[in-house]
């Protein structure tokens, strides 16, 4: 059993429901904060909350990261050991008809969190960053040694600010930070605006999917519980100033200062068509596909280069897509009741 108490934020969201649900079984005390939007169905979001609550170790706050009053109690009254920060408005096609909630929620709210581990000091803060930071970028696989200074969507320019700001932080403050770029996350209790579910529930009721540049877009899809265990093995392991760093010829992943980027992603491929097709395999039911151009935003590839991270945690996400999927979709129809 840990001591250790740590807060995750966005608690109640798909990938902070499944890493306060193992860092609880591992015996940490977790502190969730979640707001709880309305951004996706919040009956999905309270089921989660209601398989945290079932532990003595978890305890919750109804709390919005633009509440600075309200965070700065928190942390006054906590003293938290760690902060893994998840809380962020999703989604890329939606920043791009609601820009004004990312910078609110995505830059004020990390923020926030930023300032009250200034003032009450942790031992680290991990915060999610994204894959949609690499933008433009065409060289395969994307590696965190590389610049991603050509964003197409304004969710990944929130992310790409994020670790701007964290290392301004790490710097000025000496606060350890560590930003994670996730690559495709799935998995069980998913999210109801990712391709899997949207591609699931649709399959199902006999409807048409959109399927974008023609299913020939790949993707790096990475199961849940790959991408919790890294980030639980990264806790503990603050990040250290690189002594190797250099201004002249400046590493992006490392710093002078405590700060770290890394890749969590599967580092495999899978075309958006062989996705449907392994989707069709489980439910054993065709998709009627609706075929459309490539959508504003939106990137044709993306792999991760995930060596800085496999040398720094000894583990690699390795979950072969079709058992992720299986694993959803057993999910899903237990979850709505769906008999096939």
């Amino acid at each position: 059993m840990s001591t250790s108490k740590i807060l995750v934020t966005g608690a109640a969201g798909f990938i902070g429901f499944h890493l306060s649900r193992r860092l609880l079984s591992l015996g940490y005390e977790v502190v969730g904060l979640d707001n709880l939007n309305d951004y996706y169905e919040v009956g999905l979001k309270e089921s989660r909350l209601a398989l945290l609550n079932e532990f003595d170790n978890f305890f919750f706050h109804r709390m919005d990261l633009q509440d600075k009053t309200s965070i700065d109690n928190l942390f006054s009254t906590s003293q938290f050991n760690y902060v893994v920060n998840l809380a962020a408005q999703a989604g890329v096609r939606y920043s791009i008809t609601n820009p004004y909630t990312y910078l609110e929620s995505n830059i004020t709210g990390f923020l926030n969190i930023l300032e009250a581990c200034r003032h009450y000091p942790v031992k680290h803060l991990v915060y999610a960053s994204s894959s949609s930071v690499y933008g433009a970028n065409k060289k395969m696989p994307f590696s965190v040694q590389d610049n991603v200074d050509h964003p197409l969507a304004l969710y990944a320019v929130s992310k790409k600010s994020n670790e701007l700001m964290a290392h301004a932080y790490s710097s000025l403050y000496n606060i350890p930070t560590t930003g994670l770029r996730f690559f495709s996350a799935y998995g069980t209790y998913g999210r109801p605006d990712m391709a899997l579910f949207i591609f699931t529930k649709a399959i199902l009721a006999g409807q048409s999917i959109n399927v974008y540049n023609g299913g020939r877009m790949r993707r790096d899809f990475t199961y849940v519980d790959d991408l919790v265990e890294s980030v639980v093995r990264l806790i503990p392991k603050a990040a250290l100033p690189d002594e190797n760093w250099n201004g002249l010829n400046p590493n992006p992943a490392t710093s002078f200062a405590p700060y770290r980027v890394y890749n969590v992603g599967n580092s495999s491929t899978v075309e958006l068509l062989r996705f449907i097709e392994i989707i069709e395999e489980k439910l054993g039911r065709k998709a009627i596909r609706n075929f459309l151009p490539m959508q504003e935003g939106d990137v044709p590839d993306a792999l991760a280069d995930v060596d800085d991270l496999v040398k720094e945690i000894n583990f690699k996400p390795a979950t072969p897509i079709e058992v992720g999927v299986g694993n959803f979709i057993d999910w899903y129809l237990g979850y709505y009741k769906v008999e096939l």
